[in-house]
């Protein structure tokens, strides 16, 4: 059974943590497209409406490898996790569904329309038809989040007596008050990979003295969005959201932050420490005293519980792995801050687009936002096991029973072989659209 449990996870964990490296990309994209059609109606600069056609090509892109990698996932839900299914289908199938009739079919829709229907609408409809698609985006976003919130918060149901979950409040399933941090601090992560990815192509482009023009504007764009952005996924929705992990959650605050004692008079917070589960201590750890009690309760002599207050059986399942997480997205997202200001202040100084220390980390970053992201989910994943649905059902209870775990390797291994392959088109096929760059045009009088 644990052979089987392991494989089951592993097979969701690869094929989800390649999956959300897709649309991670769109729903925070998307918003940087109207953006720049909404410029372009504004100002008449055809700079800006090239500039939406050409990330438009990146977002489709994507938008299709997230469809591909998408659907063996809701499988899954039938092959490894069908008591899961049928336990709780009559909650998390109702969100859903929701998801994919209403959220996917509007973005898919007006994706076509948007990407070949300017001339035929006009450049306002088409503006709207973006808008649209940005909707969708972020729409799809919440109704997953919605699920994946009443697993860590159940509310508003009822469980029979054969075991099944039903819904009792549809009203409770979204206004569920793990949703909103969640799904706010989801969109800003998802905000910051899009910035990252639009400054470093636009510092790739002053670099290589191509497409210079549409650089500055990039990385201008990139810039400010991620400046923005990386500031809300810290503070208030990673704020909100870690006082919801107190609040509901207090075992996995604890094994996050590597709290295996309870400190009577304030906690401190951890800047380096290796966990050493066994003798349950942090090695090697650099400190500040009370920082975390503050943050968390506003006092600094706040008590914080340890993992020594809970039974061991309701330890999340992988204390090191979820402390890493957790700790490589905070570490990361406070570079990601540093560097913004950085860019920013540069930018205001005029002198941005000459500082190519600054161009350089900006084209490298690029991957380490997905880093974050993923590192970011894996601590909201880790840190609820070991239930499915938290408090109520275990992980155990909801893999199928009948699915030998060879089977499960089997699969897992081709779906290794096949996405590696898929990655490596997807790859190949960005790059195509960015050494081709957008179309050339000359700048307005218009300062951008």
């Amino acid at each position: 059974m644990e052979e089987m449990l392991f494989y089951d996870r592993m097979q969701f964990a690869f094929t989800i943590t390649f999956h959300y490296l897709f649309p991670q990309l769109t729903m925070g994209l998307s918003l940087i497209i109207v953006y720049f059609k909404w410029k372009y109606l504004k100002t008449n600069n055809e700079q800006y409406n090239h500039a939406t056609h050409f990330w438009m090509k990146i977002f489709a892109l994507n938008f299709a490898m997230g469809v591909v990698t998408g659907i063996p996932m809701e499988f899954q839900f039938g092959t490894n996790w069908a008591k899961f299914s049928e336990l709780t289908g009559g909650i998390i199938g109702q969100t859903l569904a929701m998801e994919g009739m209403f959220s996917f079919f509007l973005e898919s829709s007006f994706l076509g329309i948007f990407l070949f229907g300017e001339k035929l609408l006009g450049h306002k409809w088409h503006f709207v038809t973006g808008l649209l698609i940005m909707v969708g985006s972020w729409a799809s976003g919440y109704l997953i989040i919605a699920t994946h919130s009443w697993m860590q918060n159940p509310v508003g149901y009822e469980i029979l007596e054969n075991g099944k979950f039903v819904l009792t409040n549809f009203k409770a399933l979204f206004l569920n008050p793990w949703l909103w941090p969640s799904y706010l601090h989801n969109q800003a992560a998802s905000l910051v990979t899009s910035s990252f990815v639009v400054a470093g192509i636009g510092a790739f482009y002053i670099l290589s003295r191509k497409n210079v023009s549409f650089g500055k504007l990039f990385l201008k764009t990139g810039v400010i969005f991620g400046l923005i952005s990386t500031i809300i996924v810290a503070v208030p929705t990673g704020d909100l959201l870690a006082k919801n992990v107190v609040k509901y959650q207090p075992v996995t605050f604890a094994a996050m932050e590597g709290i295996f004692h309870t400190e009577k008079k304030g906690s401190e917070i951890v800047l380096i420490g290796q966990p050493d589960v066994k003798d349950k201590k942090l090695d090697n750890k650099i400190a500040v005293p009370n920082i975390l009690s503050f943050l968390t309760y506003g006092n600094w002599n706040q008590e914080i519980k340890g993992l020594d207050q809970f039974e061991e059986d309701l330890h999340p399942t992988n204390i090191s792995g979820l402390y890493y997480a957790y700790h490589i997205m905070v570490g990361l997202g406070t570079v990601f801050i540093g560097l913004m200001v950085l860019a920013l202040f540069q930018l205001i100084r005029g002198k941005l687009f000459e500082t190519k220390w600054i161009l350089w980390s900006l084209m490298f970053m690029m991957p380490f936002p997905y880093i974050a992201n993923t590192t970011g989910w894996y601590t909201a994943e880790l840190g609820r096991q070991p239930w499915l649905v938290y408090n109520l059902l275990r992980t155990a209870s909801g893999a199928s029973p009948t699915v030998s775990s060879g089977n499960t390797l089997f699969t897992l291994l081709g779906f290794i072989g096949l996405y590696l392959l898929l990655g490596m088109l997807f790859l190949l096929l960005v790059g195509k659209i960015i050494n081709k760059g957008p179309h050339h045009v000359e700048l307005s009088t218009e300062k951008i």
